[in-house]
């Protein structure tokens, strides 16, 4: 998406037992100076993200004085995990798996091109230039 020059240096995968709530930072500046947090759960259709989810990742932005927060999964977010989002004091990002799935596809991430399709159009100006 074009942070940090779309360089390797430019994010870092932390998501492991233990991470505290984090699972990845985005440099989003080349110096690292202004950084976005990440939480990711893959989570079956069935399965939303609630509230209580929510408020343990302002908790883990909290130590690590963080102001700016993305939250991603495969399924849906509860109306009261929105409503806690719109009320904290932190600048966060909810993506779910509808808009997961239009960003992979924009920004070519874990994708492919499975079949290219050229429509032709007759040129009028080609037979007058004849």
């Amino acid at each position: 998406m074009g942070y940090s020059n779309n360089t390797d240096e430019g994010w870092e995968h932390t998501g492991k037992t233990g991470d505290d709530g984090i699972d990845g930072v985005i440099n989003q500046d080349v110096l690292g100076v202004d950084k976005i947090y990440i939480q990711a759960k893959r989570y079956a259709d069935n399965h939303s993200v609630t509230a209580a989810d929510l408020r343990n990742f302002i908790g883990a932005l909290d130590m690590c004085r963080a102001v700016k927060g993305v939250f991603v999964t495969t399924s849906s977010f509860t109306n009261d995990a929105k409503n806690t989002v719109k009320k904290a004091s932190k600048n966060i990002v909810l993506i779910d798996g509808n808009q997961l799935t239009q960003l992979m596809i924009k920004y070519s991430v874990g994708c492919k091109v499975k079949e290219t399709i050229y429509i032709q159009k007759i040129d009028e100006d080609f037979f007058e230039e004849m």
